[in-house]
């Protein structure tokens, strides 16, 4: 009873860490299931951003904001994804499969052009920087990959 008690205030805690990414577009994941469906499926095709969100104050409270800056950006991806580390962990040991070559990083970004990896902002690129830096690593990546 009370192990529900505190999922329940977890689950509180972090929505809104979810409605930052999910009001600007970002299509949650929340099952190993949907990330399949959404990265073999049509979010196969084109250009993908995978964000992997996470509670961590040091770092993820500039991603969200970098990354929603990025996406004023002329050219941006064609499909927007989210999972949460540590919340949807099935959903996001599914997601980093996709990004297998690269070490768990959370937050980080993972954008895919037609269903493989073409770059990655990493956690350790994320903390410390300002969300106009943390845009312009996903801006970069944009400008060569996004049509």
């Amino acid at each position: 009873m009370l192990q529900n008690f505190y999922i329940q205030q977890l689950k509180m805690m972090v929505q809104p860490m979810r409605d930052e990414l999910t009001q600007i577009g970002f299509k949650e994941l929340v099952t190993p299931e949907e990330v399949d469906e959404a990265l073999q499926g049509v979010g196969a095709k084109g250009t993908t951003l995978v964000a992997v969100n996470s509670i961590c104050g040091c770092a993820a409270g500039l991603a969200r904001p970098g990354v929603a800056l990025s996406l004023k950006h002329k050219k941006v991806p064609d499909h927007l994804y989210t999972v949460f580390a540590g919340q949807d962990r099935e959903a996001t040991a599914r997601a980093r499969e996709y990004f297998a070559d690269e070490p768990p990083s959370s937050p980080s970004f993972a954008l895919l052009k037609d269903g493989k990896l073409v770059a990655m902002v990493h956690r350790h690129e994320i903390e410390g920087a300002s969300m106009e830096e943390i845009a312009q690593k996903l801006t970069e990546a944009y400008d060569k990959y996004c049509e």
